[in-house]
């Protein structure tokens, strides 16, 4: 990877052309681009209804032009601060459009609140049947819950991240990014083992919850919930940098 952008370090300090950014932006978003595909079909299960795939696809890719004139050349860890900025970017326009209007956000803490109750009252992690059945829910339906419980975390854990990278003054340099994307970085050190294989799985390998599940040899709903209950530590542990 380093050596595929030697170019760019090269003339950097010395300055590019237009034509010469162009080619080389180019390079990258072709490169970089399954990652914006990965990030759509993560999202598109619960926004579909408000927007396609392609119109998410084409916001992605412009989070990604973003991510490459705010990170600098690209190396080994660009891909994590790519993904978490071509996400954030689509997430944004999804909550302009308010893709989770009140009434499904009141359902959706009602039905978390269910979710808790039966835990409780069984004394241990329901099966899916049993969630499907105290909840009166398809497993589409469910599907859907936990998707997009997931995205809501992940929203409020990019805002954060977002508002780290922002500097009091100047615009954002690669110095700024980089002490960012070692804070996340540093953050996954914060988790214990089965938190950061969920995190590796979902993010970086593009698993669903449900593949995780079967790995991990757990119910699709204890996913969910490590995955939130990680994103939460991760962002406790930023906000204290």
């Amino acid at each position: 990877m380093q050596h595929a952008y030697a170019e760019w370090d090269a003339v950097t300090t010395a300055g590019l052309s237009a034509a010469q950014s162009a080619a080389l932006e180019q390079r990258a978003l072709l490169e970089y681009a399954p990652l914006v595909k990965r990030v759509v079909r993560q999202l598109s299960a619960q926004a579909s209804a408000v927007m396609d795939r392609e119109d998410m696809a084409q916001i992605g890719l412009m989070g990604l032009l973003e991510a490459l004139r705010r990170y600098g050349p690209p190396d080994a860890g660009f891909g994590a601060f790519a993904a978490l900025r071509v996400r954030g970017a689509i997430l944004d326009e999804l909550r302009r459009q308010d893709w989770r209007p009140r009434t499904v956000r009141q359902d959706s803490h009602k039905q978390r609140d269910a979710l808790r109750a039966l835990t409780r009252q069984l004394g241990r992690e329901a099966t899916e049947a049993e969630i499907l059945r105290h909840l009166k829910l398809t497993p589409r339906q469910y599907q859907d819950f936990l998707q997009a419980e997931v995205a809501e975390e992940m929203a409020s854990f990019d805002e954060l991240v977002e508002e780290l990278a922002r500097l009091p003054s100047e615009h954002r340099n690669p110095e700024a990014q980089l002490m960012v994307t070692r804070s996340i970085a540093q953050a996954l050190t914060a988790l214990n083992e089965r938190e950061q294989r969920v995190i590796q799985l979902y993010y970086e390998f593009d698993a669903s919850l449900k593949e995780i599940a079967a790995v991990l040899d757990l119910t699709e709903a204890r996913v969910s919930q490590i995955n939130k209950a990680a994103l939460a530590k991760m962002r406790a542990f930023l906000q204290q940098v």
